[in-house]
């Protein structure tokens, strides 16, 4: 994904985070004029609004269907704010390119299935390879399906296209509606580095007052913007009531938001990072130290015929060892997932050990 242009609008400065914002869901006419005047006053540009809407179980709302364009159509003609909406499908991509939708993402569900994305990259490719076209990640923490999406679109002609992080997925409860790993996302602009990339806090944290400090993240990260659920009235939204804000509470976060400036000398930059540099070598050492004494263990284990995972010791390592980390200042989530992954590369060199008859 080489040849890329920049997403740019006329009457938006290039130079300022993109902010696109709107409901979760177009429910009425009023519902969703009400919310973009009220956005268009605070100076929005871009708005959204769900059209149709993938539900995880059947029986909820599931989006007021193409109606809604003819909303976001007046939208544009009575406030001259640009549209954007999500699509699934050939029937969507279709329909709301045809009704002069500016942007159109595609979310999580459908990044996941390679089907989907190949019908909606061609629909794209026959009507109109010069829109501006956003993938949200996968709804599981997998890049090379995110990066396989996103060459769907490219390889279709799309060259307006950008990336939406909107995290991942997971099991049980957690402080996030979807877990930010971060370094995904990150990843993914060390090989694109021309790919805008769009944070989209409210799917992240899942609760209003998360959307301010994941916001200022983002922007502390270099994100190329915000996707940010507003709604006229939020608690009387019917979806996703708890992830938005009204429009003032949106224009306060933005209006307190830091955006670095990366032009900054970096002269002191770079002696910080050479430090970062020796402690990673440092680090480096230590763990090729630690996984040789794994070795040993796995020679021991193979000569009295052990087992060479024991859950009672390891639940009791990583409980001592979160909370240690944790006293460090370092978050519970980081230490886990360092401390598995050191489990399980100790696990796979004591199975060589074991399964080596030259040892």
């Amino acid at each position: 994904m080489e040849n890329l242009q920049p997403i740019i609008f006329p009457g938006i400065d290039p130079a300022k985070p993109l902010i696109i914002a709107g409901p979760c869901s177009a429910e009425t006419r009023s519902q969703v004029l009400d919310t973009a005047s009220q956005l268009a006053a605070t100076g929005i540009k871009i708005f959204r609004a769900g059209i149709w809407k993938p539900r995880t179980k059947p029986g909820g709302f599931e989006g007021i269907g193409s109606e809604g364009l003819e909303w976001l159509r007046e939208v544009r003609e009575t406030t001259g704010m640009y549209t954007s909406t999500e699509v699934a499908n050939h029937r969507h991509v279709e329909e709301a390119l045809n009704a002069g939708i500016d942007i159109i993402w595609i979310g999580a569900r459908t990044s996941a299935n390679p089907f989907a994305m190949q019908e909606i990259a061609d629909t794209i490719a026959s009507i109109n390879p010069d829109a501006t076209v956003l993938v949200k990640n996968p709804v599981n923490p997998d890049l090379e399906l995110w990066v396989g999406a996103l060459q769907r679109i490219y390889n279709a002609g799309v060259r307006r296209l950008g990336a939406i992080h909107r995290g991942f997925s997971t099991y049980g409860k957690h402080l996030y509606r979807n877990m930010p790993q971060w370094h995904i996302p990150i990843e993914l602009r060390l090989r694109y580095p021309n790919l805008p990339i769009i944070c989209d806090p409210s799917h992240i944290g899942g609760k209003r007052e998360l959307i301010a400090p994941l916001s200022q993240q983002a922007m502390d990260m270099g994100f190329n913007g915000l996707i940010v659920e507003s709604h006229c009235n939020p608690d009387c939204a019917w979806s996703d009531a708890s992830q938005q804000i009204t429009p003032e509470i949106l224009n306060f976060i933005l209006n307190t938001l830091v955006v670095r400036d990366s032009k900054q000398t970096t002269e002191s930059l770079t002696l910080l990072r050479q430090q970062i540099d020796r402690i990673d070598n440092e680090l480096l050492e230590i763990l090729s130290r630690r996984m040789g004494v794994s070795r040993d263990i796995g020679r021991y284990k193979k000569e009295h015929r052990m087992p060479v995972v024991q859950a009672g010791r390891y639940n009791d390592i990583i409980r001592s060892r979160v909370k240690l980390g944790e006293e460090m200042g370092m978050s519970a989530e980081f230490m886990k997932t360092v401390l598995l992954a050191i489990h399980d590369e100790s696990v796979r060199q004591q199975i060589e050990i074991i399964n080596d008859r030259n040892v």
